[in-house]
């Protein structure tokens, strides 16, 4: 992450688990076996019994997530990257809390370490009590650059397994950054491949057995065009999958604007394609939708509420965050990771920033989507669906805010076509998309209101255009036109 002015389980622990594997993994550490390293139990239900059946894999048309049970997994989630160096257990606690009440499944992601540009008091990438994660250093340094990644601090992983345990009670998967290459590449590079490796196998069986995770490499990885520090960071998510191929991986690449699979080399190791961008989220949410291997597309990290981002900087605004929220689905998207300048750095006065218009109407969005076959929708790339009335596509300079483009989507069957729209104009639709009489509605992305077209229902044939009702309930002109021949 790179902002402007920002250098940036109700269950208890089900099972006491005393493997040889960890004895052994131990041993290659040279550090103490724990006497009872505590995970959730591969069979035990999630304690938020409504909620998603860990662990996650990908769809059969390896377009979305889905959960154990099958069920399409929209991604709505939260970063608070700095947890493990700025809060306590309870605090951890008190913040699920509140993404749950909220409508978030997700937190991603957590820095298995703090430390680095973004965390530039936490020296010793430690815990608020002191705990730092490696008990030695390498020869010729005492700063957390030169951390000998061969020994692991029990009591600080206890800590973490605690913090993913805490997320899973509020039903939250969690993505885990296990070496985040803003602080760290020089860490990475001082211990080296085979030390890399090796840190990542211990990470990957000591949380094989949560469900509730997933892997989230990189984060403003810069450098990976440099083969030798690529090979770094690939070791570590190699070294994880070695021992743990159930897990989801990705990756996040360059600021500002990337998609996983730009790097190849990691194509045989994600299972998600992570779209990075601080540009109008449509540009490259259709790039990694068009990319191949075919992977799951969400957006990791876009605009964050109440901050500057980007060159030049575009301020998060409920408008800015609302256009990304919509773009994000209608351009293949399976979910996103929302921002805020407060809760990824927890940031002094944090508690008092966390439900803002911005958690508000993301709750919102995802409310209108999960009422739909949002997994099935596909992006009206060549604009069979709405012919006229776009706007301007603009460029990868183009502010967001300043974005007027119209994004929409169809289901393969005809059944729904939802078109989002951050100015007010009129848009002219090919009725003959959809199968049938539709009902046609306007919805309201600030409020969550529906606003009923006379006339329906529509038939399909032809050609019809569309104009939206004035302002919406804050005053801005963005709507959503939804049109539905499903006959629910």
């Amino acid at each position: 992450m790179q902002h402007a002015g920002n250098s940036r389980n109700t269950k208890a622990l089900a099972a006491l688990m005393t493997p040889l594997s960890l004895l052994m993994l131990a041993i290659q550490f040279n550090v103490s076996a724990p006497v009872a390293a505590q995970t959730p139990s591969a069979n035990a239900p999630n304690s938020s019994t409504s909620g998603p059946a860990y662990p996650l894999k990908l769809s059969a048309n390896r377009r979305y997530l889905v959960d154990r049970n099958n069920q399409p997994f929209l991604i709505v989630g939260d970063t608070p990257q700095g947890l493990m160096g700025r809060l306590s257990e309870a605090d951890a606690d008190f913040y699920f809390a509140d993404r749950q009440a909220h409508g978030f499944n997700t937190v991603g992601w957590i820095d298995v370490t703090c430390a680095g540009p973004d965390y530039p008091t936490n020296t010793e990438a430690t815990t608020p009590d002191g705990l730092r994660p490696f008990n030695g250093f390498l020869p010729g340094g005492t700063d957390f650059k030169h951390y000998d990644f061969s020994k692991p601090n029990e009591a600080y992983f206890t800590r973490l397994d605690h913090m993913i345990t805490l997320a899973e009670k509020h039903g939250i998967l969690v993505f885990l950054d296990p070496m985040e290459t803003i602080g760290w590449l020089p860490a990475l590079r001082n211990n080296g491949a085979a030390a890399d490796y090796a840190y990542g196998q211990y990470l990957g069986n000591r949380y094989k057995e949560f469900l509730n995770i997933a892997w989230l490499n990189g984060n403003d990885f810069n450098t990976w065009k440099d083969p030798k520090d690529d090979e770094l960071v690939l070791a570590v998510a190699k070294g994880i999958k070695s021992v743990d191929p159930v897990h989801l991986q990705t990756v996040e690449l360059n600021v500002h604007t990337s998609s996983s699979l730009d790097d190849p080399s990691w194509a045989p190791l994600i299972s998600l394609n992570s779209t990075y961008t601080y540009s109008p989220t449509y540009i490259q949410m259709l790039h990694s939708y068009n990319q191949s291997p075919v992977l799951p597309n969400y957006l990791v990290e876009a605009h964050y509420d109440l901050e500057d981002v980007g060159k030049p900087p575009d301020y998060g605004t409920p408008s800015a965050l609302r256009r990304e929220d919509y773009w994000v689905m209608l351009s293949g998207g399976t979910g996103q990771f929302y921002g805020n300048r407060y809760t990824w750095s927890f940031a002094p006065g944090w508690k008092s920033n966390l439900d803002t218009v911005g958690v508000s109407q993301l709750s919102i969005w995802k409310d209108f989507f999960t009422a739909l076959p949002w997994q099935d929708l596909v992006p009206d790339q060549d604009h069979k669906v709405v012919t006229s009335g776009l706007g301007t596509y603009g460029t990868l300079e183009t502010r967001v805010s300043q974005s007027d483009f119209c994004t929409a989507a169809k289901t393969p069957d005809g059944s729904l076509v939802v078109a989002y729209m951050p100015t007010a104009r009129t848009i002219t639709v090919n009725l003959e998309s959809l199968k049938g009489h539709a009902i046609a509605r306007w919805f309201d992305p600030s409020s969550g209101a529906y606003i009923a077209i006379p006339g329906g229902p529509i038939a399909n044939t032809r050609t019809r255009q569309f104009t939206p009702p004035g302002k919406n309930h804050d005053g801005d002109t963005d709507w959503v036109l939804l049109l539905d021949a499903s006959g629910r």
